[in-house]
């Protein structure tokens, strides 16, 4: 083997591992949210006005404190009753989940649904997730059951159909052994790109499942999931919204839609509500 290809293998993988990383964690303690911070409070009551939970799903590398430090305050001072949950941890690594296999993941949402259902007392709960959390959520939809206790998925910069990272996934193939370390090591990287045998069978037969309400939001300044259309979705009840669309000046990258982009959040917000939906401008980042 040449050289230089030996010497690239170990840089390869650290920036498909850079790349796909959603959120640097912060926190020192990840497994729920402070009693403080205002959300996964168990005893909170769905309103009339807001009548499902909602359930926020962090991305690769995220966690339920750090991906939502922006996201669940704003929404809990509109209302609603907020939770989160950690899911995809590695034995060993602490604080930095969404690293497992996505149907292990699957698995971990299915039962936290559960969880949040039985102690608001509510039979359907929305969801909103960020990247690998936008993406996640409907392996649950179509093969769990989820169809049955969720209204509506809003995915933030979702990797539905997986990321070429703008090219660097196709030089896996140039090196030999870097897409067995990704495997290997860190199952949910090499379930997120282009190709891979977990969105193959994700989304063979159509990209919904009846009795859900998709909403996808996009930056075209996406780094992350490229190109930034992959994130789309086909099929019924789908809307799918370009932020800039909205706001031409919204500079919004991968990690800034889902932590702190108000434009976002308000648009998550007409998705959870449309009924009450209001025009969401440049202006929003006020509101």
């Amino acid at each position: 083997m040449l050289p230089w290809i030996r010497a690239l293998r170990p840089l390869t993988a650290l920036l498909l591992t850079a790349a796909i990383a959603l959120v640097p964690a912060t926190t020192a303690h990840a497994a729920d949210a402070r009693p403080d911070s205002g959300w996964n409070d168990y005893t909170c009551k769905p309103s009339a006005a807001h009548p499902r939970p909602v359930v926020l799903v962090h991305g690769t590398f995220g966690n339920s404190v750090d991906n939502w430090l922006g996201l669940a305050p704003y929404l809990k001072n509109r209302g609603y009753c907020v939770f989160s949950l950690d899911y995809g941890q590695l034995p060993g690594v602490p604080l930095f989940n969404g690293l497992g296999p996505v149907e292990k993941s699957a698995e971990q949402l299915a039962a936290h649904v559960d969880k949040v259902l039985a102690a608001t007392g509510a039979s359907e709960t929305d969801l909103v997730g960020h990247s690998q959390g936008g993406m996640m959520p409907r392996y649950y939809l179509k093969f769990l059951g989820g169809a049955a206790e969720v209204n509506a998925l809003v995915g933030i910069a979702p990797s539905n159909h997986g990321t070429t990272l703008s090219g660097l996934t196709d030089l896996l193939p140039y090196f030999p052994g870097v897409e067995d370390l990704l495997n290997e090591h860190t199952p949910a990287l090499a379930d997120q790109v282009v190709g891979s045998d977990l969105l193959t069978k994700l989304n063979a037969g159509g990209d919904t499942v009846p009795g859900v309400r998709y909403t996808v939001l996009a930056t075209k300044y996406d780094e992350v999931v490229t190109p930034y259309r992959s994130q789309f979705l086909d099929g019924p009840g789908v809307r799918n919204v370009v932020l800039q669309d909205l706001c031409p000046l919204d500079l919004s990258e991968h990690l800034a839609i889902g932590l702190f982009d108000r434009i976002a959040f308000h648009e998550v917000t007409n998705a959870l509500d449309p009924a009450h939906a209001t025009p969401t401008t440049c202006a929003s980042v006020f509101g």
